[in-house]
């Protein structure tokens, strides 16, 4: 059983996955949240979401490496994103475009990539223990060592 505040602050994030991109975008704004706008505006209400966004919301002045994991950004266009030092354990990003973005330091831990787009991505020191990559598309990418490239591919990555 939740406690108050905890209720509370869960109701302020469904409220939250349930309204419009712009009325979302305001919202980031106002809390000074704004540069992690392109997915939190794009996030679909679900149960693994409204726990994302509570702890975006719970202690804004905390959230400087994006707390993702479990979270569900399926599909979602996050091309350029700043994920650096984001935690995306078990995170499900099938499909998700993320070209061009920048992922340092990135935990990527059981997270799901398949047919995921990281073409131009900057992938240093990233983690990839146990995630799926089948048919997630790289370029010739920025920060993979050797090492990285040839385990990917094993497991049906493709490189451009």
């Amino acid at each position: 059983m939740l406690n108050f505040a905890t209720q509370d602050l869960y109701d302020t994030c469904k409220q939250f996955l349930q309204e419009s991109r712009c009325q979302r975008l305001l919202q980031l704004q106002q809390l000074g949240l704004a540069r992690y706008a392109d997915f939190l505006t794009q996030m679909r209400l679900n149960e693994v979401n409204i726990l994302c966004v509570m702890r975006f919301l719970h202690n804004p002045s905390r959230v400087k490496f994006p707390q993702l994991q479990g979270a569900d950004l399926s599909n979602l266009i996050l091309d350029g994103s700043n994920l650096i030092r984001g935690d995306l354990s078990e995170a499900n990003l099938q499909g998700t475009s993320l070209i061009n973005a920048d992922l340092i330091f990135a935990n990527l831990t059981n997270a799901d990539l398949r047919n995921a787009n990281l073409t131009g991505a900057t992938l240093n020191e990233t983690i990839w223990r146990g995630a799926k990559v089948e048919n997630c598309v790289f370029g010739e990418g920025i920060g993979l060592t050797k090492i990285q490239r040839e385990n990917l591919i094993l497991r049906a990555a493709r490189f451009n």
